[in-house]
C-alpha cells in the first residue's frame, strides 16, 4: 500500500445508502475505499461497472472486503490500516429477530469500536436511526436530540440501534478515537429495494387503496445523496481541529431534508409518479392491529418452516400511522450540513430509476403463485392445483374409496379406524404372501424401512411439539395475568371457529370440502389478481360501513 494513500473503511457498503456514500466518497478522492460487507466477493450492477465504483476497483482506488462484524478477528482485519470508519451495516429491520439484531447492531458495533481503539483509528461515524428515540405509541413532531431513548422500543431493531448508538457515544475519547451518530430519518431514492419496489407490489396486487390511520400524520423523508453528504459532513467535522472538533464528538444528530411532508401524501406522489392510483380508503389504525398481532403470531409459529416476513405486523402499523419528524438544525450548526437535493428533486430522480415498474410495464409472475404458497409449494400443492394429473386422479380415487367404504355407510369413527386398519392389514399380508413375479410382472415388495420413522424425523416432530406447546404455555400464562385483551379475543375467536368446524359432520366435509378443495385452489390461482380485487373491495365496503356506523352511533349521543 502506498504511504501517502489515506484509506476509509465503510462497513455493510454494499447496503442501499453506504452504495451511495462509497459512490461519493470516491467521487471527492479524499480516500481510497475499503468496502466491507458479508458476501464472499463483490458483484456489480450494469451502472456500477461503468460508474465511478466500477473504475475506482479496477484502478486500486477501491477495494472489497468480506467480513463478518460478529467475528472480532474479521473486523480486524477489515479494519486494519484505514484512517476513518463509516459503520452503516445492519441487518434486516423488518426482522423482528432481537438475537440477530443484537448479534450485529450491539455485539458486531462493540466489536467495531475495540477494532478503532486497538489499531489506533481516528474517526468513526456510526448510521444510528431515529427509531431509537421512538416508543411506538407516540408521534413525534419536530422532535430534537434532546428526547430520551424510551423505556421500551416499538421493535428489537430500535432497542438495538439504541445500544449501539450508546456504546458509539461512550466510546468518544478513548485511545484519540473521535465519534459522532447519525440519524437518518426515512431514506429514499434510487437503488432502494424496500421502500419502493414494496410499495409497487402492493399497488399491483391492488393493496395500495388504503389509508392507515387518518391520514395526516406528517413525516421527514430523506433523499439518500443527502445521507451519504451528511456521513461526509460529519467526517469533516470530527478531522477539524479546534472547537469544532470537539463540539461535533460524542454527538447524535438528526438528518433529514428539511421538507415535512405527510406520509401518504410522499406515498401517493410516487404511486401516481409510475402510473398507479393514490391511496383513498382511510382504515383506522385499531382496526388492523388486531390483524397485524395475528400476522405476526402466525409468523412466529410458521418462519421456522420458511415463512416469509410479513408485511403486516404491529410495528409497521404504528409506523404507518404515527407523525415523525424531526429538528436538524443541530446537524446544521455543528456539521454544516444541509440538504443537497431538495426532496421533489429526489422523488424526480426516484421515480425515474424504476421505469420497470411503471403501470404501464406489464410483467409475469416471478415465483410460485400465492395459492401454491398457501399450499407449502409440495406434493400437497402438485396434487390439489392439478400440476401432476396422474397423482391427482390416484388421491381422487382413493379419497372415493374411503367415503364409499367408510363415510357413507355411517359407521362411527371407531369402526371406520378398525376397518381402514383390518383392510391396510390384510392388503399387507397378501401383498407379503405373493411371489416375486406373476405372469412375468414383477411384484415390488414394500421394504420395512418404509415404515420406520428415522431419528431426526422424529428430533424434528419432537421439537415441533414442544414449539407448539412452549407457544401455548406462554399464551396461557399471558390470559392467566388478564392484561392482554387483545390475545384474549385471539384465543376466543379461534376457539369460536373450530368449534363450529367440529360442529359440521363428517359426511358434509367430503361431499361438500373435497369437490371444494380441488376446484378452489385451482381458480384462485388462474384468477389470483380478479379475486384479490374483489375481496379487497368487500374490505373496503366494511370498513366505510364501519365507519359511517360509528360516525352516526357518535352523532346520536353528542345530541342526547
Amino acid at each position: 500500500m502506498d504511504g501517502e494513500e489515506r484509506w476509509c473503511v465503510v462497513t455493510g457498503g454494499r447496503g442501499f445508502a453506504a452504495r451511495h456514500l462509497v459512490a461519493m466518497l470516491i467521487r471527492y478522492g479524499m480516500f481510497c475505499v475499503r468496502i466491507a460487507d458479508l458476501g464472499p466477493t463483490i458483484k456489480l450492477d450494469a451502472d456500477e461497472e461503468n460508474g465511478v465504483l466500477g473504475e475506482a476497483l479496477r484502478s486500486g482506488r477501491a477495494k472489497y472486503v468480506s467480513g463478518d462484524l460478529r467475528d472480532k478477528s474479521q473486523v480486524l482485519k477489515v479494519c486494519e490500516g484505514v484512517e476513518v470508519v463509516f459503520h452503516m451495516a445492519a441487518p434486516d429491520s423488518s426482522i423482528n429477530n432481537h438475537q440477530l439484531h443484537h448479534s450485529v447492531n450491539v455485539q458486531g458495533t462493540k466489536n467495531i469500536i475495540d477494532a478503532c481503539i486497538e489499531l489506533n483509528i481516528k474517526r468513526l461515524i456510526y448510521t444510528s436511526s431515529p427509531s431509537v428515540v421512538f416508543d411506538g405509541v407516540h408521534g413525534i413532531l419536530n422532535g430534537d436530540e434532546s428526547l430520551p431513548y424510551p423505556a421500551k422500543h416499538n421493535d428489537s431493531y430500535s432497542a438495538t440501534k439504541a445500544e449501539g448508538e450508546a456504546l458509539v457515544i461512550k466510546s468518544n475519547g478513548s485511545n484519540g478515537l473521535l465519534t459522532c451518530c447519525i440519524r437518518p430519518s426515512s431514506i429514499f431514492g434510487p437503488g432502494d429495494k424496500l421502500l419502493v419496489p414494496s410499495l409497487i407490489a402492493a399497488a399491483r396486487a391492488g393493496k395500495s387503496k388504503f389509508i392507515i390511520g387518518d391520514g395526516n400524520n406528517m413525516y421527514d423523508f430523506t433523499y439518500v445523496e443527502n445521507v451519504a453528504h451528511a456521513h461526509i459532513c460529519a467526517e469533516r467535522a470530527l478531522a477539524s481541529e479546534g472547537t469544532v472538533a470537539e463540539k461535533a464528538a460524542g454527538q447524535a444528530f438528526f438528518i433529514t431534508n428539511v421538507e415535512s411532508i405527510k406520509f401518504w401524501e410522499f406515498m401517493s406522489l410516487i404511486l401516481e409518479g409510475l402510473g398507479y392510483e393514490r391511496p383513498k380508503i382511510k382504515i383506522p389504525a385499531s382496526v388492523m392491529m388486531p390483524i397485524a398481532h395475528m400476522v405476526e403470531s402466525i409468523y412466529k409459529l410458521l418462519a421456522p418452516y420458511g415463512m416469509k416476513v410479513p408485511q403486516l405486523t404491529p410495528s409497521r402499523i404504528r409506523l404507518l400511522s404515527c407523525s415523525r419528524t424531526f429538528d436538524c438544525s443541530k446537524a446544521n450548526d455543528l456539521l454544516g450540513y444541509t440538504p443537497i437535493v431538495p426532496l421533489q428533486e429526489g422523488l424526480r430522480r426516484t421515480i425515474e430509476s424504476y421505469p420497470h415498474l411503471r403501470a404501464d410495464v406489464r410483467t409475469k409472475r416471478n415465483g410460485p403463485s400465492k395459492a401454491e404458497l398457501l399450499l407449502g409449494s409440495g406434493k400437497v400443492a402438485d396434487t390439489l392445483l392439478w400440476r401432476d394429473k396422474k397423482q391427482t386422479l390416484i388421491v381422487l380415487m382413493i379419497l372415493a374409496a374411503f367415503y364409499f367404504n367408510f363415510i357413507a355407510t355411517g359407521y362411527t369413527v371407531i369402526t371406520a379406524v378398525s376397518k381402514l386398519l383390518l383392510a391396510a392389514s390384510i392388503f399387507l399380508f397378501i401383498h407379503g404372501k405373493l411371489p416375486q413375479r406373476i405372469l412375468g410382472y414383477k411384484i415390488e415388495k414394500i421394504p420395512e424401512s418404509k415404515f420406520n420413522i428415522s431419528e431426526a424425523a422424529s428430533h424434528h416432530v419432537a421439537l415441533s411439539v414442544a414449539s407448539w406447546w412452549n407457544f401455548a404455555i406462554g399464551d396461557l400464562q399471558s390470559l392467566c395475568k388478564g392484561n392482554d385483551s387483545m390475545l384474549f379475543i385471539k384465543v376466543v375467536l379461534s376457539l369460536l371457529l373450530f368449534s363450529i368446524l367440529g360442529a359440521a359432520p363428517l359426511h358434509n366435509a367430503f361431499v361438500i370440502g373435497l369437490p371444494i378443495t380441488f376446484i378452489a385452489f385451482v381458480v384462485y390461482e388462474k384468477k389470483e389478481e380478479e379475486i384479490d380485487n374483489i375481496v379487497l373491495k368487500a374490505l373496503s365496503f366494511g370498513c366505510k360501513l364501519k365507519s359511517d356506523v360509528t360516525a352516526k352511533v357518535s352523532n346520536s349521543k353528542k345530541h342526547h
